[in-house]
């Protein structure tokens, strides 16, 4: 693992590679023009190599159509591509204005919401000329060899003052010219000079492993192709160097290959630079990382403790009234004990849908129906200062989503508008269709298809651009501390992307803001015997029920059974899935299973309900769970008989659950 630099050295250390680097360097910064969307970017950071290669000075502030209107469209469609898919690219391009060409290599800056392009360019103005220069001798080159295939001079007023490597071979890589720059690169490497009339293979003889290279490398334009490659060449004992080298197959007059020829260049000394560049940018990455990690536990810390603090305290009211006699006092210590948990469970559930670990029960549902249930709620809650209207889409579809969760997002929505609406103003829920096409939905980071829209828009402050980007971090707020935990919208956010759908904000300064929900469609009708409530089941009265209860914390096991064991069940306690099934082996007459998820000692809660299934095949399973393990629930799956109670859980919530599982089972058998 690298070990981690401290964000303050990381950064000088990225300021003095980006200043001294021989290469031109900039930051580009996409934004909507005039020409449209992504259609113009602004130049946010350069080297000052910049000026040099391209020509141009003091570039940074400025904004391509400004600097070259008529190269425009060409540059932004090369960048526009790297920032639409996070491929990089390298590429040759003439800069028109002023008269450089420039060797390109560009890469996407994370995340892409960020709109930033990196480009390492350097001028290769000279390099092309000679290019050019060889492309039209080739033309001729078979007559002028005919006549000079000896004359050293053949080439030396074409390449002799470019800085480029160049070598031309015949098809038996016999040299019909080498410029000196090529001629001096190649002894320095492998130890020896090439001359007109020398065979690769005889020079290098004595090293069939460093000829088998070179053999490799020139193979494809013996055999016709234009290629760009980028390898290591050179005799460990002397040099390995990197070279960049540019091939193409040498024709005489009347189309005939007659040869191959390459111009390459010494590209070690730019590649350490991306290197050096890219760990900086790794170490500073990290130092990022940090920071929202150290934000992350610093906000969690904060409102857990003040949570806690409030269980513990009444807990310890409660026992100094009970020490002194003063029990009509414990009520309201219990009442704000109770409160204090209920708010952490809250917390816990909030992060947990941030982290994508929520358990979700998505079904078909018709959003326009919850909507008309929930507006009352949502009223109450944002105060009689708040104007709350919905507006339904008529045929809308049916969306594939957990409604309760859903509810818990559109009302964490609500509550933000209304903090932002101080004064009062407006809030508006409103449900659309919405398809996507391939280029929006990747835009959006969501799959093509069809979605059921839910938004919220308020008539607020909005909010600045500059935090745009960052109101889905966890912890994340604008409200003072103890006025908000930060987690609502990540909360909305995880909800959405668990779901299989995407979250989109837009807000104006002053104007309000939108936030919209997107939801898979689901392709059917809802089902109606989802939509009728459940009839209150009666209550039982135990007749020797026996429930097995198994978790490694003993907390919960003394309350679980103590609450059962009140109502009339015969409850037995197991601290792990070993001795739950040595409990069940002996004790098969069990009606019901209470089981932790992660459980100790190398079984867990899932595998110890298939195994005391195979004992007894009707046993009724109520797996109960900190956080969604949905590896060890089989992603989701559960059989029937089996459901998931979410840690914490109040009581009545347990025994309801309990009672409705036992009175499916007697139902289903005509009674004990």
């Amino acid at each position: 693992m690298m070990p981690s630099v401290p964000q303050s050295d990381s950064e000088a250390y990225y300021r003095t590679l980006f200043e001294s680097m021989d290469q031109g360097f900039c930051v580009i910064e996409f934004f909507d023009g005039p020409h449209g969307p992504l259609s113009d970017y602004i130049h946010i950071e350069a080297n000052p190599a910049y000026a040099v290669h391209a020509g141009i000075p003091n570039v940074v502030g400025q904004t391509l159509r400004d600097m070259v209107p008529n190269e425009a469209d060409a540059w932004v469609a090369r960048y526009g591509a790297v920032l639409a898919t996070g491929q990089p690219i390298r590429f040759e391009q003439e800069l028109v204005a002023t008269g450089h060409y420039l060797e390109v290599s560009s890469f996407r800056i994370e995340p892409a919401s960020r709109r930033q392009v990196a480009v390492l360019f350097k001028d290769v103005t000279d390099r092309k000329r000679a290019e050019r220069a060889l492309m039209d001798v080739n033309e001729t080159l078979e007559a002028r060899v005919a006549t000079a295939v000896a004359d050293r001079q053949l080439l030396a007023g074409i390449v002799e003052n470019t800085h480029a490597f160049v070598h031309v071979l015949d098809m038996e890589m016999r040299y019909l010219a080498v410029n000196s720059a090529a001629a001096a690169e190649f002894e320095r490497v492998f130890g020896s000079r090439p001359r007109i009339g020398d065979k690769i293979g005889d020079l290098l003889a004595a090293h069939p492993e460093l000829l088998a290279d070179l053999r490799k490398a020139w193979a494809k334009a013996f055999a016709g192709e234009d290629y760009v490659m980028i390898d290591e060449y050179g005799d460990p004992s002397l040099d390995r160097r990197y070279y960049e080298q540019h091939f193409s197959p040498l024709r005489n007059a009347v189309g005939e290959q007659i040869g191959a020829y390459q111009f390459g260049y010494d590209v070690t000394d730019r590649l350490a630079e991306q290197d050096r560049l890219r760990i900086a940018e790794e170490a500073l990455r990290q130092a990022q990382k940090m920071e929202a990690v150290g934000q992350l536990t610093g906000g969690l810390a904060h409102d857990f403790n003040n949570l806690l603090a409030g269980i513990s305290g009444s807990f310890e009211m409660i026992g100094i009234r009970a020490a002194q006699g003063r029990t009509a006092d414990v009520e309201k210590y219990i009442h704000a004990g109770q409160g204090a948990a209920r708010r952490a469970a809250a917390l816990t559930h909030r992060l947990l849908a941030f982290a994508r670990r929520q358990t979700l029960s998505p079904k078909p549902t018709i959003i326009n129906k919850l909507l008309s249930e929930l507006v009352e709620l949502v009223q109450r809650t944002v105060g009689p200062g708040i104007a709350v209207e919905t507006i339904a889409a008529g045929g809308l579809w049916t969306a594939q989503v957990d409604a309760n969760q859903l509810e818990n997002a559109i009302l964490n929505l609500c509550i933000n508008a209304r903090d932002a609406m101080v004064g009062g103003g407006r809030i508006t829920i409103e449900t659309s269709n919405r398809w996507l096409d391939e280029r929006t939905a990747r835009e959006r980071n969501m799959v093509q298809g069809q979605y059921v829209a839910v938004s919220v828009t308020d008539t607020g402050s909005g909010i600045d651009k500059s935090i745009l980007d960052r109101v889905f971090d966890p912890f994340f707020t604008t409200k003072p501390i103890g006025q908000g935990t930060g987690l609502g919208l990540s909360m909305v956010y995880g909800f959405a992307r668990q779901s299989h759908g995407q979250v989109r904000i837009y807000s104006e300064l002053g104007q309000g803001t939108t936030v919209t929900i997107y939801l898979p469609r689901h392709h059917g009708t809802q089902d109606e015997r989802e939509a009728v409530a459940p009839a209150r089941l009666p209550r039982i009265h135990p007749s020797g029920e026996s429930v097995l209860i198994v978790d490694d914390e003993p907390t919960v096991r003394l309350l679980v059974a103590d609450a059962l064991g009140d109502l009339g069940y015969h409850c037995i306690e197991a601290e792990d899935g070993a001795s739950a099934l040595k409990i069940f082996e002996g004790e098969p007459e069990i009606d019901l299973l209470i089981t932790d998820v992660g459980l100790p000692g190398g079984l867990n809660g899932r595998q110890v309900a298939d195994a005391a299934r195979v004992l007894k095949r009707d046993l009724r399973v109520l797996f109960i769970t900190g956080y969604a393990e949905n590896a060890v629930l089989n992603h989701g799956h559960i059989e029937p008989g089996m459901e998931v109670l979410t840690k914490p859980f109040s009581i009545d919530d347990l025994i309801r659950r309990v009672e409705r599982m036992l009175h499916e089972t007697k139902a289903g058998s005509g009674g004990k």
